[in-house]
């Protein structure tokens, strides 16, 4: 398949402009940001996941493995996991099936409540997560088109609408 051509035009500033004719300049502002965000969120995962690909990774997996790499204990139950990811927990479920048949996690009993079960990273777990981590790093996390500054602006003004939304306390 062939690579998709850049288009000759910005269509979210084209986007904007019949916003604008249409509504007026404040909702189309505000319409555009948004249609950035999502856009950029797009881009990013795309970029994200060409690079994780020789690992054998997804980047939503590789969250998933780091994780537990996080974890104190390495492991965590299913649906704490899904808490912490943002995901339903059949999604969830779903995501450490395919881990564990890559030999990336396991499941374990939970010791205090043996209707629950664990989610534990294993050894080639935790190395594959440590290799990802440093091509990922290595590619300023597909965010090296902004200065420090900018990914530091970028991430304030995001955990603002985050916090407004009540995504966390």
């Amino acid at each position: 398949m062939a690579e998709p051509q850049p288009l000759p035009f910005d269509p979210i500033a084209e986007a904007r402009r019949h916003w604008r004719e249409r509504w007026g300049e404040e909702p189309a502002r505000p319409m555009a940001a948004v249609t950035s965000i999502m856009r950029v969120q797009q881009i990013l995962l795309a970029r994200l996941n060409e690079l994780l690909r020789p690992h054998g990774l997804t980047f939503p997996r590789y969250e998933t493995l780091m994780l537990l790499v996080f974890s104190s204990s390495g492991s965590l139950p299913v649906g704490k996991m899904g808490e912490r990811l943002q995901v339903h927990r059949t999604s969830m479920t779903h995501m450490a099936d395919r881990l564990e048949e890559a030999g990336l996690v396991t499941r374990v009993s939970h010791a205090q409540d043996r209707r629950s079960t664990l989610i534990a990273i294993t050894d080639a777990g935790r190395a594959l997560a440590e290799r990802a981590t440093r091509t990922l790093n290595d590619a300023g996390m597909a965010m090296d088109p902004l200065g420090e500054a900018e990914q530091e602006a970028i991430t304030r003004l995001l955990t603002a609408i985050r916090r407004d939304e009540g995504d966390f306390a």
